[in-house]
């Protein structure tokens, strides 16, 4: 692929990723992505193989943004405690954070490609995954440096707290009260501090 063909297949995946995001796979008409991108339909077919291909490329690239952002907040130098209050300050601002998206991809994502998209389904149910991987990983260590103690394996515990905090994104973005995303990550430092912190 040239350096050229590479920039435009850039440029397509950066402008579609928050259309395909707010209006979902099926919502999303070509028309709304030439309209967008300002290029004609054969020249992004020229650079996907169809529509799925590129609403998959779309979630990959906000997945990819998020994925870095969670990333970011769980390698800083310091305890599992620290982490993990850091990342729930992250999610206390999500709402900020995915805007630019055109929301939550989890969530928008998740919930549009259930009955109509296999292959975004399965791309969204990796990613709830990969967090809760990495969510179970810094439990884990804190467990092992006898930081904090838990009652429950480091997955599930990691399990319900991504739980909890999707639950105040759904909440939140379908009332519109970005209450129930600080009141939930407020009660999730509480209970991080009761529940696991020696």
């Amino acid at each position: 692929m040239t350096k050229k063909a590479e920039r435009t297949t850039a440029y397509i995946i950066e402008t579609v990723a928050p259309i395909f995001n707010k209006h979902g796979y099926v919502g999303t008409s070509m028309s709304d992505l030439t309209e967008a991108t300002g290029l004609t339909k054969g020249a992004i077919y020229g650079n996907f193989e169809n529509k799925e291909a590129l609403a998959l490329s779309a979630f990959e690239y906000n997945r990819n943004l998020l994925l870095s952002a969670i990333d970011a907040k769980l390698s800083e130098d310091d305890g599992a405690m620290d982490k993990l209050f850091t990342l729930i300050q992250f999610y206390k601002q999500y709402d900020v954070f995915t805007l630019p998206m055109g929301g939550c991809p989890i969530l928008n994502v998740g919930v549009d490609a259930q009955g109509n998209n296999t292959l975004l389904s399965a791309a969204v149910k990796e990613t709830i995954k990969d967090i809760e991987g990495k969510i179970a990983l810094v439990l884990e260590n804190g467990a092992k440096s006898d930081e904090l103690h838990l009652s429950v394996p480091p997955l599930q515990f990691a399990k319900q707290l991504f739980t909890m905090i999707q639950g105040a994104i759904a909440m939140s973005t379908i009332t519109r009260d970005r209450k129930y995303l600080i009141n939930t990550l407020t009660y999730l430092e509480h209970l991080v501090k009761k529940e696991i912190k020696k």
